[in-house]
């Protein structure tokens, strides 16, 4: 299977996307599926949702969203340009993380047009919608089959790997993997810089960095760097409307406890009975929770950017990516910062 034919399954795959994120019907057979075959991918994502709570309809068509700036034709081929990939195919494991709805898909595509075979490794929380969307692509080209394969067993006869997983996870695949070609990542969160002059909209959009995939993401913000003396009121007034989150049991059932564990501790915080924010110096917040700390100086910001930074996945602000794209990373915003396709390229 050559680059562009890979290109082709993908671009028709977008088109699929597209359609399911508009939540059309299916009208006719011009996106390349039967009607059987549409209803089954809407059905895939009623079956994701009962086998993993937190991928409910609206999560699982924000990353379709998310896919689909990536997946046309152009794109995908301006992607892959710069690099010279192997005549000689590898396999390459890639164990999947299994927090928001198909999070392992870039590394997927990723292998898939360097010209690689993937052996992939699903996450037993996000094991429904990439089986679906394998399914489509291989009615596009039946020959997909020979490149990407799923296994439940245990990883064998494969010459790289990229594994993504928590921090406890990595010393075990460091430990496995560590001998072959790898890519291994950690927990990683987002930050937001506020300086104080945002518009209600910048805070808004800053609701949807925190609450997209209920903060399950490793580009959701959990940590709010603010100048000393930060007012929260105007911040509370502008994420009013994503109040309905907690309507949400699992989500509202880690806001509860948290909540109680700091009243009971004489924690001090604020709430507006979803999110409660803490002021902390710690990074990773717990579900339902922010953490801020304030500044005085934009040193210090840069001081805490620098010594956190191998912990921190996008930082949102003025200054830098912008208000509400912190869960639309482009295809050359890499996790963690390793280019995963000059990985792929020294194979």
């Amino acid at each position: 299977m050559n680059l562009k034919e890979r290109i082709d399954i993908l671009s028709k795959l977008n088109q699929v996307l597209n359609h399911l994120v508009a939540q059309k019907e299916w009208a006719s057979y011009e996106i390349g599926l039967t009607k059987a075959e549409y209803k089954a991918l809407e059905n895939s994502i009623v079956k994701a949702k009962i086998h993993n709570q937190w991928f409910t309809q609206e999560s699982v068509l924000e990353s379709f969203r998310g896919f689909t700036t990536w997946l046309n034709e152009k794109q995908l081929e301006n992607w892959v340009k710069p690099y010279k990939f192997s005549s000689s195919p590898k396999t390459v494991a890639i164990i999947m993380a299994g927090n928001i709805p198909m999070v392992g898909f870039h590394d997927l595509i990723s292998v898939f047009l360097s010209g690689h075979r993937a052996l992939v490794k699903l996450s037993s929380s996000d094991n429904v919608l990439i089986p679906a969307v394998l399914h489509l692509m291989e009615k596009f080209n039946p020959k997909i089959n020979d490149w990407i394969k799923l296994t439940e067993e245990k990883l064998d006869n494969f010459d790289a790997v990229i594994a993504t997983g928590s921090d406890n996870s990595s010393l075990y695949f460091q430990s496995y993997f560590g001998k072959y070609p790898h890519i291994i990542r950690k927990n990683r969160t987002s930050v937001a810089v506020l300086t104080g002059e945002e518009t209600k909209e910048d805070l808004k959009a800053l609701g949807a960095d925190i609450f997209t995939f209920y903060g399950l993401g490793c580009r959701n913000v959990s940590k709010l760097l603010v100048p000393e003396g930060y007012k929260f009121d105007k911040f509370f007034e502008a994420i009013f409307d994503f109040g309905d989150i907690i309507y949400h049991n699992k989500y509202a059932n880690n806001y509860d406890y948290n909540k109680a564990v700091y009243l009971m501790n004489l924690v001090k915080i604020l709430d507006n009975n979803f999110l409660i924010l803490k002021e902390d110096e710690g990074l990773q917040s717990p579900l339902g929770v922010v953490f801020y700390q304030t500044y005085k100086t934009t040193d210090e910001i840069e001081h805490y950017l620098e010594v956190n930074k191998d912990k921190i996945q996008a930082i949102i602000g003025k200054d830098y990516i912008p208000f509400g794209q912190a869960q639309c990373p482009a295809l050359t915003d890499y996790a963690d910062g390793i280019d995963t396709m000059t990985f792929l390229q020294s194979l």
